[in-house]
């Protein structure tokens, strides 16, 4: 066993399992639960809340993979598999966020050029700089580690890799709440995470890690179109959803946050997907006239300021297309109760 893993008391030890080849800790991430919890206890731990792509990555020998959270191949980002593979240590699962950042500040639509480019050297001459935060580990050495406290994986993750570009550690404090929260939203921050300091990894949406965001925003599924207007190219707005009890609701029109490279590329990509009739289940309170129709097959981030009371989003905005969500798994987000 790993000397780091000796090491551990042995309560701890008896948590340690051996961890499969290919093992299933690359199935899917633990999730946080959006929350308006403000008050906390010395049993939880604070993360900066970064704006970026979940990935795992995991290196087994010579073999360095990267993966979305729906378990895609991630070859885009050929610098962080690259710094992987220089790991002192040859066995391990990790877990964290892709980020490019501007002026200090995670920046999602600069990220968005590097998510569009497949080609490994291709997105590496786009000169954009991404980097890749790790916040926890799953595997080492062949064992899976998962059972442990978060405290004690965070410690070990902290010891067994080599830190530095693009390769980041994610830091932690031990408070949290309100003032935390503001201070983290004064610098720029997009929020908090709160995560229970004794959890284990759950490999599941769990309430043991709380996303407390400065601004609301979530993903949502793109169901439709309008014509754009006056000079405007591409389309005027998109007509976007979430599921509930299987069915696609409509949640509202997002007509700003597009550059005009957007605005076309987008459009070429809509016309290749109409469909005849619209997939929203309560299409008839949608009341535009130049509306288009197109497979719910998209998933776009999209930030606002609150939901109405009837189910509607106030001043939406568009932030960039995600790959790593299904549509089908799209639902309103909604704290959690404190």
């Amino acid at each position: 066993m790993n000397g780091l893993l000796d090491a551990l008391p042995d309560a701890q030890r008896a948590l340690l399992t051996t961890a499969p080849r290919d093992s299933e800790l690359l199935e899917r991430p633990m999730l946080a639960v959006l929350s308006d919890r403000r008050e906390f206890d010395d049993g939880w731990i604070f993360e900066r809340k970064l704006d970026g792509i979940r990935a795992l990555g995991a290196r087994s020998g010579e073999r360095v993979r990267l993966l979305s959270r729906t378990g895609l191949p991630m070859r885009n980002y050929p610098e962080i598999g690259e710094a992987l593979g220089r790991q002192p240590c040859g066995d391990f699962t990790v877990d964290g966020e892709i980020v490019a950042f501007s002026d200090g500040r995670t920046d999602f639509a600069r990220l968005q050029q590097r998510m569009q480019i497949t080609d490994p050297e291709r997105a590496r001459a786009t000169g954009i700089a991404v980097e890749y935060h790790v916040f926890d580990l799953l595997r080492l050495d062949g064992v899976d580690v998962s059972r442990l406290p978060l405290r004690t994986r965070k410690s070990l993750l902290r010891r067994a890799l080599r830190f530095g570009a693009p390769l980041r550690f994610t830091p932690h404090r031990n408070s949290g709440g309100q003032a935390e929260l503001d201070e983290a939203c004064a610098r720029g921050w997009e929020g908090l995470i709160a995560k229970r300091a004794d959890g284990r990894y759950q490999r599941r949406r769990s309430p043991d890690w709380l996303k407390l965001k400065c601004a609301r925003g979530q993903e949502l599924v793109i169901g439709g179109f309008t014509e754009p207007a006056g000079s405007r190219v591409g389309f005027g707005a998109l007509l976007v959803g979430y599921y509930e009890d299987g069915r696609l609701r409509y949640a509202g029109k997002v007509g700003t946050g597009y550059d005009r490279r957007t605005l076309v590329r987008l459009r070429a990509v809509l016309d290749a997907w109409e469909i005849p009739r619209p997939a929203f289940a309560d299409a008839h309170r949608i009341r535009e006239r130049t509306a288009h129709w197109v497979r719910p097959d998209l998933v776009a981030q999209i930030g606002f300021t609150e939901w109405t009371r009837d189910g509607m989003l106030r001043h939406p905005r568009f932030l960039g297309l995600r790959d790593d969500k299904e549509p089908a798994a799209v639902v309103r987000e909604e704290p959690a109760p404190g």
